[in-house]
């Protein structure tokens, strides 16, 4: 079965499925394996749901006339999205690193369609399944695709711009995330560089966070490199304030006087400039580019703010990392608010470094005084200390709806492993 012609039955049948629950008349489904399940075992059951075909790699799964019988199935997928990627001159505007990838995709894609009909990635598709099956909702109406791609470990990146073959690309930060994959932040840091590195050899065009030094030292040699940040960039940025809200200012080459956002925490601050930067250099009017952020609602636990009776909760619990979780504690100590309640859960995939990880939050926590620290699940429940704790967040919820809380600020965050939002 060659790549030409799935594809000339791709072009038939647009739109590819993974996962029979969520199967639509006329998918292609893809069969993938996973180390507990086999798809193969599916096709019958996702051609009853209606399915065009089914891409196969067990030929004792065959239904004639139904399936397609391929090497792998993972490698046609991919393969497939590079062929249908190939058909495009259109750019792709790759994002990755530690903290704010999505936020700052969302923000791109937001100022982007103001303008243009773009494609993006939806919700977190961010991987080596995720970034073939974006590339493959990209049609001949789109103008611009948004790719985020997501890593933890080594050689990543790369796959994922050997099928995507970003024109563009952006790397939000390289902080403390999947150290375990990545052995370390000089992992992190060429792990997340790959895309730079691409660019670098394709003669593309970076958008660079002009105040990590670290990020001039990667970005070396690619040709065309368009910045943001605080200060000596194409675009300058401003924290007017971010109490509770977000609200920035920019200067340079676009003058946005006053940006009022519905981000919680100054740290957002390079995704709301990232997202100017992009928008300017595509030519989106600077009104367009202000409404657009303005209009944006954070979703997915991501920095919401969300009224409960008389408390007021900060729901950052999508993920965590170290860095992240540093920055969302010391914003939240300098919210004007009298009485602050700390729910976090433990951070994953920090390996040999984990437990040291934990205990700078803890000693973090200890320089800020709280209404209450609930902590929960992983490392927090290894570690003497004097707060509250509970393996995991339904326990912690309990024992929180037992202390009837009101007219207090909460910061819930931790890694998805830990299911913070559950608390709520």
């Amino acid at each position: 079965m060659s790549i030409q012609s799935l594809y000339s039955f791709f072009l038939e049948h647009p739109s590819v499925q993974t996962d029979t629950r969520k199967l639509k008349s006329g998918d292609i489904f893809f069969a993938l394996k996973g180390d507990n399940f086999n798809g193969n075992a599916f096709a019958a059951k996702a051609i009853e749901q209606g399915a065009a075909a089914v891409v196969i790699d067990d030929a004792a799964y065959e239904i004639p006339g139904k399936t397609f019988l391929v090497e792998n199935v993972l490698t046609a997928l991919q393969e497939l999205a590079l062929y249908h990627r190939q058909q495009f001159k259109i750019p792709f505007i790759a994002i990755t690193g530690s903290n704010g990838k999505t936020t700052t995709k969302e923000l791109i894609h937001a100022v982007l369609t103001s303008t243009y009909k773009v494609s993006t990635t939806e919700g977190n598709l961010n991987n080596h399944i995720g970034v073939p099956l974006t590339i493959l909702k990209v049609n001949q109406s789109h103008e611009l695709a948004v790719i985020e791609m997501g890593a933890n470990h080594l050689g990543e990146i790369a796959s994922c711009c050997t099928w995507a073959l970003p024109t563009h690309g952006l790397i939000t930060n390289c902080g403390k995330a999947h150290l375990e994959g990545f052995g370390g932040v000089e992992g992190v840091r060429k792990g997340k560089g790959e895309l730079f590195d691409h660019l670098r050899a394709h003669g593309g065009t970076a958008f660079r966070m002009n105040d990590y030094d670290y990020l001039h030292t990667m970005s070396a040699g690619i040709p065309h490199i368009i910045t943001y940040g605080t200060h000596e960039a194409d675009i300058c940025g401003t924290l007017i304030a971010d109490q509770p809200f977000l609200e920035a200012g920019t200067t340079g080459k676009v003058d946005i006087p006053s940006i009022k956002t519905s981000l919680v925490g100054g740290y957002n601050l390079p995704n709301i400039l990232a997202a100017v930067c992009v928008g300017h250099h595509f030519g989106v009017n600077p009104k367009n580019i202000k409404t657009a952020i303005e209009a944006y609602t954070p979703s997915n636990s991501r920095s919401q703010l969300i009224k409960s009776g008389t408390n007021t909760i900060i729901l950052d619990a999508y993920n965590a990392n170290p860095s992240s979780m540093k920055l969302a504690i010391e914003n939240f100590a300098k919210l004007d608010a009298k009485e602050k309640i700390l729910v976090l859960g433990a951070m994953a995939e920090l390996g040999a470094e984990s437990m040291e990880e934990h205990n700078a939050i803890l000693e973090l926590i200890g320089r800020f005084p709280w209404k209450a620290v609930v902590l929960v699940g992983g490392d927090f429940m290894k570690i003497p200390h004097p707060y509250q704790r509970f393996e995991n967040s339904t326990s912690a919820k309990a024992w929180l709806d037992e202390q009837g809380y009101e007219n207090t600020y909460w910061l819930v965050k931790g890694s998805r492993s830990t299911k913070m939002e559950l608390v709520l």
